[in-house]
């Protein structure tokens, strides 16, 4: 298996993949997803949405295998958290 190289920096990576999220995904998901992970291809703005990201990164790569893909969870500003405190916005 090959390992895929980021194409971009870490700062327009982050940016993309916000402003596709917030522009033309959280729309259409936020209502009833709470928590799920949407999994973006910062090239294309094609997405897809479970409860791992596994799964959704896989089905993304299966229809794009070269995308570069950025992470968000629906209602909350991390991915994973670490301690016993959870972060809301």
């Amino acid at each position: 298996m090959t390992v895929q190289q980021p194409r971009y920096s870490f700062e327009y990576f982050a940016c993309r993949g916000d402003e596709i999220y917030e522009t033309n995904i959280r729309p259409q998901v936020e209502a009833s997803n709470q928590g799920k992970i949407v999994a973006i291809d910062i090239d294309t703005g094609a997405w897809e949405m479970n409860t791992s990201e596994i799964i959704a990164s896989n089905r993304l790569r299966a229809k794009y295998p070269d995308a570069q893909i950025w992470f968000v969870r629906i209602g909350s500003r991390t991915i994973r958290r670490f301690g016993c405190s959870s972060y809301r916005k």
